[in-house]
């Protein structure tokens, strides 16, 4: 990690973070608050520190959310600093410093609303990842960031299209490349294959449906592109960890 790099853990693994140098391990206190609690380091007025992280914990709800966030690689790293200048001084770093101390300053506050501003900042800096984000060696980029234009035109088509058939001729016309070259620069741009990123796609989108809407699990199945309801559920089950009616049921007990 170097300065300006956020880190996403999708998966909510436990982590350690280890720093060089010679100098002994800080400890830590917790400040109890009332809309949170912080855990903060103590301070060594006779050094200086080693790193500087701040860090959270995110929680995102059941459906569209979990199944975007469980495609992540983890973790998920970006470079706020890579739309700069390489030193700091672009565009990236202003969003990210103004960004870290928005939620740093509103961390100490603890007023009325901190709980809200925070959740708020942080889903802001988590759509900053989502746009510019990397697996852990920087190898693929996210299929939430596509570099390449051509493979971004597929992304954007499915996703708003997900049910739609979508042959081999279809994704490759749209992408203005040979079948072989879009199968090769589609895992190349998102790191995963199409057949996987489709699935994802007509998952969140089922998600959604199950949620907001009234129409029966076959009929959300065949919207979202399945032949069958069986397909869809057994589809649905693998990702989400539940079948889509006890998912429907157990959303809608949830209180407003």
């Amino acid at each position: 990690m170097q300065a300006g790099d956020v880190v996403i853990i999708p998966s909510g693994h436990r982590h350690r973070i280890i720093t060089g140098g010679p100098e002994a391990s800080s400890g830590t206190r917790e400040r109890q608050q009332s809309s949170y609690d912080l855990i903060v380091s103590d301070d060594r007025e006779d050094e200086p520190p080693v790193i500087d992280l701040f860090c959270g914990h995110y929680r995102v709800g059941a459906g569209a959310g979990s199944i975007l966030f469980g495609s992540l690689p983890t973790p998920t790293q970006a470079s706020l600093y890579a739309s700069g200048d390489g030193d700091g001084n672009g565009d990236g770093a202003a969003t990210l410093a103004r960004l870290s101390a928005l939620m740093r300053a509103e961390a100490d506050v603890d007023g009325a609303g901190s709980s809200a501003i925070m959740s708020a900042l942080c889903t802001v800096l988590i759509a900053l990842v989502l746009r510019t984000g990397t697996d852990a060696g920087g190898r693929a980029r996210l299929w939430t960031a596509v570099a390449d234009e051509r493979m971004s035109r597929v992304v954007q088509e499915v996703l708003a299209n997900p049910g739609e058939e979508w042959s081999v001729d279809r994704m490759s016309a749209t992408a203005l490349v040979s079948r072989a070259t879009f199968f090769r620069r589609f895992q190349a741009a998102t790191g995963m294959t199409f057949g996987r990123f489709l699935v994802r796609a007509r998952l969140m989108h089922a998600a959604e449906l199950l949620v907001d809407g009234d129409e029966s699990v076959a009929q959300i199945a065949s919207q979202v592109g399945y032949r069958s309801e069986s397909a869809f559920t057994r589809a649905f089950r693998d990702d989400v960890g539940e079948t889509p009616a006890r998912f429907r049921r157990q959303q809608r007990r949830q209180p407003v």
